[in-house]
């Protein structure tokens, strides 16, 4: 006994520490917990990240760009500015202007009345101890020298700067794309934030009927286990029959095994619920009922339909995602355009740099490192380009594409909008009715119950009251729930989600 007794102690603390343990999640919660899990999210955001770069990078192509480029090249032989026979010519010019003037005053001197013989042999003997072939020699040997470029082993150090000032309206038209794709992106964010969050709010609710449901199914196996009772003790007082008792055992299974289908559905509702808000599939948790409760007839009817919103079909399309997304997208296909056709526009681009070469190709192709500025301006004007008019044309038809595609879009959003604010107001005046249905239902429940205590009513007639009340429960359980969803689509219809 006194075992017993701890062993009691035990799973009364145990229990306690359980419950208290247990998580209760608000909407809110649940939709906090969502976006911080979804994976879709964190890429839709490194999406926004690296349009926004993108951005940057077309606006930097508008920019300067500076750059280095170094050459070596080595050649088994050198360039020659002078051909053998030229080097072979200049290196002996001195012989051959010592020969040349020899000879000349030799025909000179020999035209002379006396002595001409021999004044030409003494002028000659003259020029020729003179050294001036050994000195014309020499100075013939420096310029062959000179002229040795010795390009064996060429290096060319450039250092460039690069400005486009004009490339057909292309750049602006690029970096406009960017930033149109960049605002894109922050839409795409945004849209799956909202699906996100709409996913979330359909589970939990799901797990909020359900769990209500189940709630329901518990009262009525309840009154079923209440109504077996009382039927065996008229079975024993001999006030009823035993088929009497068997009708209220099969409907009492009945609400057994419907109590077991709502147990393994809020089972399933929560597992989905967990998926989406990124915990563990078996962990266990409650949610917030949401301020009402089955059978709270006097709570529910404090809802109102959304009617009550003042919209326009202008402000919707101006918030709707879709909307933003075509509207950004024509943008887009205009600058494609301008991009297309920039083909057909002259070019004009800006070089300044400066040049190292070694050997110093500026001073006699030494062997030392020699330099220079360099400016040059570059114009491209298309004369014949025939690709360039058609992907105009084709970028225009994209325009019109577009422009289709948002008309369409306007005419669905407007039809959506229509259905789902019907819906609405449909689910209010259904659980409008359904309260009255159910008020009715426990008015016939009580008096049945009265009845059947008093012996004037049979069993079967308490058990349809009670399966009146349960579809009456049920069908407010539905209605509620209704509102909360077509409330929610609505919300998302107008763009206010």
């Amino acid at each position: 006994m006194k075992l017993n007794k701890q062993l009691l102690l035990f799973l009364l603390l145990v229990t306690g520490a359980v419950a208290q343990s247990q998580q209760v999640l608000s909407l809110d919660e649940c939709r906090r917990r969502a976006l911080e899990a979804n994976r879709g999210l964190k890429q839709a955001e490194m999406k926004c990240d690296e349009t926004h770069n993108l951005e940057r990078a077309a606006l930097m192509e508008m920019l300067p760009r500076v750059s280095a480029a170094d050459e070596y090249t080595w050649t088994l032989n050198s360039v020659h500015l002078l051909s053998d026979e030229q080097r072979e010519r200049i290196n002996n010019m001195g012989n051959t202007v010592q020969n040349a003037v020899d000879q000349a005053v030799r025909d000179e001197a020999s035209q002379l009345p006396i002595g001409g013989e021999y004044i030409g042999d003494y002028l000659a003997n003259v020029i020729n101890n003179s050294g001036l072939a050994e000195e014309l020699n020499n100075v013939g040997h420096e310029i062959t020298d000179g002229l040795n470029t010795d390009t064996r082993n060429m290096s060319v150090v450039t250092l460039t700067l690069t400005q486009p000032v004009y490339l057909g309206g292309k750049l602006i038209a690029m970096h406009r794309t960017a930033m149109l794709m960049e605002q894109l992106s922050g839409v795409e964010y945004s849209r799956k934030e909202a699906a996100t969050l709409m996913a979330v709010d359909e589970a939990y609710w799901q797990v909020v009927s359900v769990e209500h449901k189940k709630r329901l199914a518990e009262r009525y196996a309840a009154l079923l286990d209440t109504l077996v009772a009382n039927v065996q003790s008229a079975v024993d007082a001999d006030m009823a029959t035993m088929g009497d008792l068997a009708k209220v055992r099969v409907k009492r299974n009945e609400a057994q095994m419907a109590l077991s289908k709502a147990s393994n559905g809020l089972a399933l509702a929560k597992m989905l619920l967990a998926e989406r808000c990124g915990m563990p599939l078996d962990v266990d948790f409650e949610v917030e009922s949401g301020g009402w409760q089955s059978g709270s007839g006097s709570e529910v009817s404090a809802l109102a339909p959304l009617s009550a919103y003042n919209y326009s079909l202008e402000d919707v399309y101006a918030r709707r995602s879709e909307m933003k997304m075509l509207r950004i997208s024509d943008s887009v296909a205009h600058e494609g355009v301008r991009t297309a056709a920039s083909v057909l526009k002259p070019n004009v681009v800006v070089t300044g740099g400066y040049m190292f070469s070694n050997p110093n190709v500026f001073n006699g192709f030494q062997n030392e490192w020699g330099g220079t500025p360099m400016v040059a301006v570059a114009v491209g004007i298309p004369i014949v380009h025939p690709a360039g008019v058609y992907a105009v044309k084709a970028a225009k038809a994209k325009c019109l594409e577009v422009e289709y595609q948002r008309q369409e879009a306007e005419e669905l959003i407007a039809l959506q909008v229509s259905k789902l604010k019907c819906e609405h107001e449909l689910a209010y005046k259904k659980l409008v009715q359904a309260e009255s249905n159910l008020d009715m239902a426990n008015e016939n429940l009580r008096l049945a119950d009265e009845s059947f205590k008093a012996g004037v009513c049979s069993s079967s007639d308490l058990m349809m009251a009670q399966t009146a009340w349960l579809q009456a429960e049920g069908e407010v359980l539905d209605a509620r729930i209704e509102i909360e969803m077509t409330k929610l689509y609505l919300e998302q219809a107008l763009g206010l989600k």
